[in-house]
């Protein structure tokens, strides 16, 4: 699988109230954070792209700012205009072990 597909799936996985950083999801997928932004921008509308975070829980700027209101929608925990990181971090333990990429 490409690493495209490697976090579409990651991001497929994150549940409606929690999130991921980028750094995150390039950590379970074997990439760096920045691979997995340049990435995410070629990911379509079907996969949850405003579950993932800046590190410090700021919310994606892109798709005309409506990742902050999604987010509220869903129920993740936010403190001001940011995620709380500490409660609505997400872990893949129950999806098994992370693999590094080849």
């Amino acid at each position: 699988m490409d690493i495209v597909g490697e976090i579409r799936d990651a991001v497929a996985a994150i549940p409606a109230g929690s999130v991921a950083s980028y750094g995150d999801v390039g950590q379970r997928i074997g990439a760096g954070a920045r691979q997995v932004g340049r990435a995410m921008s070629l990911l379509g509308e079907g996969v949850p792209w405003w579950r993932v975070v800046r590190a410090d829980g700021s919310p994606a700027t892109c798709h005309g700012g409506r990742a902050p209101g999604l987010l509220l929608a869903e129920g993740t925990p936010m403190r001001g205009g940011r995620v709380d990181m500490r409660r609505a971090r997400y872990r893949w333990e129950q999806a098994g072990p992370s693999r590094p990429r080849a």
